[in-house]
């Protein structure tokens, strides 16, 4: 099969080759995956560019998320799947091969059926972005969020959008931020009950007037550190604040009094190391809601195969609204 990996770290045009490796034979509880689409998100080129798996691993062929049909299963799984459409989920976590190939082996729980009315783009665009939203809008929520108000910053990002789109099938309301009028607009379109900018509009007005003055039960942030301060001002008593991210300020500096007199809690999160159940409630909440046509996807780039490092040279840039596809063959 044709794949791309890398054996050192480094930028994608330095260290990603292009070559032939040996098909292999999925293993017990696994399935290969004759692939139609990649994803690439920038977990996928922060692994490669900091070489995180390398000393796990001497070849890492990249990328978690893609989409494509399954042509073999290993011992243990049902065999009535060869010839299943599929969205893959963390091929490469932990793993030393990914979906940037012909044909990638995984687990067969994290590969889950991708519906007639969805195609192979869109089932790509799901993976980590898909499942981390639906971890941070339902952790620490046994009985759902249902009539709850919960602010969802970044909702334009790959996360974000499919984040407002979950908690508003889920029965909340949703209050997002995006940082220009384009983005705000989409939101707006995807069915955020209010979409602001965070440049320019008071969210803590629209919070507070939205909430009558109590503050919402949940935020959502993409942007941990540069946010404590203001979510100190927009949570209520007793809510919660779940984040997957704070690149600006790793080590922030939290507010204690402010959050401990209010009894707010606090979960950061990664989602290949969340329980087992938490990734099953996600991928059916997902499946459910592709099922129903209740979520959209954006594409921000597509590529060949032949072009998998100038695809990778564009998720660095930070500028791709959407997902970055790469098409691999048809199947």
């Amino acid at each position: 099969m044709r794949a791309y990996w890398y054996e050192t770290a480094g930028k994608a045009a330095d260290v990603l080759t292009l070559g032939e490796m040996d098909a292999v034979e999925p293993g017990s509880g696994e399935v290969r995956v004759s692939m139609a689409c990649s994803a690439i998100n920038p977990t996928d080129w922060k692994r490669r560019e900091r070489g995180r798996e390398l000393g796990q691993f001497p070849r890492i062929i990249p990328n978690n998320d893609g989409s494509g049909v399954i042509d073999a299963v290993g011992e243990g799984v049902d065999a009535a799947r060869v010839g299943e459409r599929v969205w893959l989920f963390g091929a490469q976590a932990m793993r030393p091969f990914g979906t940037a190939a012909e044909t990638c082996i995984l687990p067969a729980r994290y590969t889950h059926p991708l519906p007639d009315n969805q195609s192979f783009e869109d089932g790509a665009c799901l993976g980590v972005p898909a499942v981390t939203a639906h971890r941070g809008v339902f952790a620490d929520a046994p009985d759902g969020i249902d009539g709850q108000t919960i602010l969802i910053t970044g909702g334009a990002g790959r996360v974000g959008r499919y984040a407002v789109q979950i908690a508003k099938a889920s029965g909340a309301t949703v209050i997002t931020t995006a940082g220009s009028a384009e983005k705000v607009s989409h939101l707006a379109d995807l069915g955020a009950d209010h979409a602001l900018n965070y440049r320019d509009d008071d969210i803590k007005a629209c919070v507070m007037g939205v909430t009558e003055g109590r503050g919402v039960d949940r935020i959502l942030d993409v942007a941990f550190g540069a946010n404590i301060a203001s979510s100190a001002d927009l949570i209520r008593e007793n809510g919660l604040i779940t984040s997957y991210g704070s690149d600006a300020e790793p080590t922030p500096v939290i507010p204690f009094y402010e959050f401990m007199f209010k009894n707010i809690a606090i979960r950061p999160f990664a989602i290949f190391g969340m329980p087992d159940e938490a990734k099953d409630a996600a991928f059916a909440c997902i499946g459910d809601l592709l099922k129903q046509n209740k979520l959209s996807h954006r594409i921000g780039a597509r590529f060949d195969f032949a072009d998998m490092i100038a695809a990778n040279e564009a998720i660095e840039t930070g500028m791709l609204f959407g997902t970055c596809v790469v098409n691999i063959r048809n199947v």
